[in-house]
């Protein structure tokens, strides 16, 4: 459910409240009456799970500097 922020026109008051997107908004205040007016505010974006890191995307793979240096090391000792 998401979170929705009123302002209210009386008293500046502003609160957030969590609602069901089918719920009908608010619409008085509750310390003064005055009328709430719902508040517009971008939606957050969370990232959960792997993928979302640069680290995530190599783990198999060692970066190229370390094939470089293991491969100069196996032909000098063979």
């Amino acid at each position: 459910m998401p979170f929705y922020v009123y302002r209210c026109e009386g008293c500046g008051r502003e609160l957030e409240v969590l609602q069901g997107i089918n719920d009908e908004p608010l619409s008085r205040c509750s310390e003064c009456g005055g009328v709430l007016k719902r508040l517009i505010f971008p939606p957050t974006v969370i990232f959960k799970g792997t993928g979302f890191y640069c680290t995530d995307y190599r783990k198999g793979n060692p970066p190229k500097e370390e094939k470089e240096d293991s491969g100069g090391k196996n032909s000098d000792s063979g």
